[in-house]
């Protein structure tokens, strides 16, 4: 029997008062039918489904537990439910559908870790195109290890959505991408996207105004969380709140792939509050992303450089993070092609001495920050930065920096600068530099050293640079 929501909100007023002088429970019964709880004393309590005007999917006929492929009755479902506006309730249960056209109104709704949808194979998973408000909730999307379609491009792929909600879902077992939101706006939120093979757990491309908040990506062939674009434009992308792990870079490369959050000419990105451990390469990787925002991470045992801004940028802010492990710690690099315009403060950075996962004798490792060009360091802690705290410039390439107010503690050398003919100034004063044994502040010309300790009080001796005021001992 269905019961309509007068009926219910009667019987729960009448339940209410039974319980208050100790009579039991008068909710009305459903019939027993997929998708309802049963209390301990056998009433039925009619489901939520009901209350909203859902449409059961068990109800209109797809069976939980058969192996058959109930692929063409699940679409029809969504279509149906889709020109209604309605919801679609998925009861618990795995359901074997491929080739599945999300319509430009879904709602599909699950019970969380219960409601199974299975790839059966041949084509593509999930594919919702031109939308205006797609919502997945409380569903487990499981690609079977199943080979996808080079068009498919993901597990659950969402373009040109107006609204995009992918909420509560765990996504396992995709060959490429797990989740793959572009040209939308919305959010993918409280889930868990772990074992994709190939590629990432979630990939955002060209989008306008998506946020990837409180997820967690575990376990990936090359990359976690991704924010990409063609070319460099305005995205707006927020990554906040999520825990990336263990991503791999099964497709090798100097950093292209294995990063825990990469950004690619994403414009105005923030990236706040997550946790990113035991990444190939990069804990956070920004490259040719304008204004990009990096605060308040915790970046644990990276194999190359923990946080990177590289190539092509105008403006990012690293602050407030906490670095720990990695091959180099924090770098503002590439002013050759243009990196430039950046603030490094108050961040904690320690234990930069993992072997870097490439050889690369053209360069220097082990250091807790280095920078290049229009960039001020202030207010950061570096401890046991193996080789050197700092690296200022690289070459001729050095433009504006000021370096001041930090703590470095047991490098090698504190601070290295570049003396190399065309380098443009640096300022470092006022810092706090222990157990520097090859020097506090030494010039560099390229990869070696040239000069002694210019930390002392005759002055660094050369017109770009200002040394003063630095405590070393």
């Amino acid at each position: 029997m269905r019961t309509n929501r007068r009926q219910f909100l009667g019987a729960l007023s009448a339940s209410l008062a039974g319980m208050a002088v100790g009579a039991a429970p008068a909710i009305a019964a459903t019939g027993g039918r997929p998708g309802t709880a049963q209390p301990a004393d056998g009433s039925m309590l009619f489901s939520l489904a009901d209350l909203r005007g859902t449409e059961n999917a068990n109800d209109l006929g797809l069976r939980p537990g058969t192996i058959d492929d109930q692929s063409r009755l699940f679409q029809q479902i969504l279509d149906k439910a889709a020109d209604g506006n309605k919801p679609v309730f998925l009861p618990p249960g795995n359901y074997f559908v491929s080739n599945i056209m999300l319509p430009a109104q879904t709602r599909l709704i699950g019970v969380p870790g219960a409601s199974r949808l299975i790839y059966s194979g041949a084509g593509h998973f999930l594919i919702g195109e031109n939308g205006g408000h797609v919502e997945l909730t409380g569903l487990v999307i499981d690609g079977a290890n199943r080979g996808l379609h080079s068009y498919a491009e993901a597990g659950l792929r969402l373009t040109n959505i107006d609204h995009a909600v992918i909420d509560n879902c765990l996504v396992v077992g995709c060959v490429e991408r797990g989740i793959q939101v572009a040209r939308s706006a919305g959010r993918i939120e409280r889930s868990k996207v772990t074992g994709a093979g190939g590629d990432c757990g979630i990939y955002g491309f060209e989008n306008r105004g998506l946020a990837i908040i409180n997820n967690e990506v575990a376990d990936c062939d090359n990359g976690g969380i991704l924010v990409h674009r063609w070319s460099q434009g305005e995205d707006g992308t927020i990554v906040t709140g999520n825990r990336v792990s263990r991503i791999r870079a099964v497709n090798g490369g100097t950093g292209q792939w294995g990063n825990g959050i990469n950004v690619f000419r994403a414009g105005n990105v923030s990236i706040a509050n997550n946790i990113v451990s035991d990444c190939a390469f990069s804990a956070i990787r920004s490259n040719a992303g304008d204004g990009v925002l990096i605060s308040n991470n915790s970046c644990l045992r990276s194999g190359e450089t923990a946080i990177y801004s590289e190539f092509e940028f105008e403006g990012a802010v690293i602050q407030s993070n906490v670095v720990d492990g990695g091959a180099r710690g924090i770098s503002i690099a590439n002013f050759l092609q243009g990196g430039r315009l950046a603030t490094v403060q108050g961040n904690l950075i320690r234990n930069i001495n993992t072997p870097p996962p490439y050889g690369d004798k053209d360069h220097l490792w082990f250091e807790g920050i280095s920078v290049e060009a229009d960039t001020v360091v202030s207010g950061n802690v570096i401890d046991r930065a193996e080789n050197f705290g700092m690296i200022l410039g690289w070459g001729p390439y050095l433009r504006d920096v000021i370096v001041t107010s930090n703590i470095i503690r047991h490098s090698r050398t504190g601070i290295a600068v570049t003396v190399v003919e065309g380098a443009g100034s640096a300022h470092i004063a006022d810092n706090t530099i222990t157990g520097a044994s090859a020097g506090a502040v030494v010039g560099y010309r390229w990869k070696d050293a040239v000069t002694g300790d210019l930390s002392g009080p005759g002055g660094s001796g050369f017109s770009h640079l200002m040394v003063e005021r630095n405590r070393v001992s």
